[in-house]
């Protein structure tokens, strides 16, 4: 029970990455707030159903209230905040093209949810962190922020952002006793890529081929490295990026 009694907020958690999260987080003797713009009622019912505690907030991280009301609902009905993991993302549903054709708009809704959302969640939780004298902060990144990948150089710019957006908070708030970390997963098998037809079963097999262990990333390979960051045994640790897409990419 690595993580006993702590609390953690999981944005985008409905489901995908998010949700697998929060099971193993509940596994590991956490309470949880499922915080997605997606109705989390499934996920509390299904922690509740296993013994564990969850609540579900809709919340939309591109607005700053919705962020700051997420904070206070999670501190009243738990009493505090030891954890926030920054999940929620906006990835599967884009379509690959030139950055010439991308739209402004499109630009400035991807840059809304990939980091100005986790900009605006540390802005909402950190206060009551500090009060507490500790904190873990995960934000997920993206393996294309390492590798560059084309055709998506919003989503790209974002996730890459995300990375130095973990270094510098993690300056900010360090003798607060509050850490931040990134993890950069390779591309997961989410339900919302498996219904993506832009990445069929075949192209992410095609694409396993690339890892040293040479099969298709599934949410709960990326829970283990949560529960590490969010636990205990990595007090010592800040300012990093963990890379977890099985050997694809190594830097």
């Amino acid at each position: 029970m690595r993580l006993k009694d702590k609390v953690a907020i999981i944005t985008g958690s409905a489901r995908g990455i998010g949700r697998a999260c929060a099971l193993r987080f509940v596994e590991e003797g956490a309470y949880v707030v499922v915080a997605d713009l997606l109705d989390g009622t499934a996920v509390t019912e299904e922690i509740a159903a296993k013994g564990g505690k969850a609540i579900a907030v809709v919340t939309d991280v591109t607005s700053e209230s919705s962020t700051q009301k997420l904070a206070q609902t999670s501190f009243e009905h738990f009493g505090r905040i030891d954890i926030l993991v920054n999940n929620a993302g906006i990835f599967a549903t884009l379509g690959k093209k030139s950055f010439l054709e991308i739209s402004g708009e499109e630009w400035d809704q991807v840059l809304a949810v990939n980091l100005k959302g986790m900009f605006q969640c540390c802005k909402a939780v950190v206060p009551l962190m500090k009060k507490q004298g500790k904190g873990k902060i995960i934000n997920m990144s993206s393996v294309v922020a390492l590798a560059g990948i084309p055709g998506f150089l919003h989503y790209v710019s974002s996730k890459g952002g995300v990375l130095a957006f973990t270094r510098a908070l993690a300056r900010e708030v360090g003798d607060a006793g509050i850490a931040v970390n990134a993890i950069t997963p390779g591309l997961t098998a989410s339900e919302a890529v498996r219904e993506n037809s832009m990445y069929p079963e075949e192209y992410q097999r095609a694409s396993a081929q690339s890892r040293c262990f040479k099969r298709i990333e599934v949410p709960e390979d990326l829970t283990g490295t949560a529960v590490f960051l969010a636990s205990d045994d990595s007090d010592f640790i800040t300012g990093q990026t963990i890379n977890v897409d099985g050997g694809q990419l190594m830097h």
